[in-house]
């Protein structure tokens, strides 16, 4: 399973610390995380994608994320 996520505010090629938090949840909880130019993608197996999604959003917004656009890929 996958999971897209863009968190805002966006700054090209610096990352503020709401994206650090959550990409640090991810990567806590074992996911494979790459970051690309419009977001990031986070995946593994769909219970800990699942489960740590929660971790994810609370963390970009307890550091600033104004909003945040998922998507989740169950294929």
């Amino acid at each position: 399973m996958t999971a897209e996520f863009t968190i805002e505010p966006f700054v090209d090629g610096d990352p503020g610390p709401h994206v650090l938090a959550a990409i640090e949840v991810a990567e806590s909880a074992g996911l494979a995380v790459e970051i690309g130019p419009f977001g990031t993608s986070v995946g593994g197996d769909p219970e800990v994608v699942l489960s740590t999604v929660d971790g994810i959003l609370r963390a970009a917004v307890g550091n600033g994320a104004t909003r945040i656009s998922l998507q989740v890929n169950t294929g």
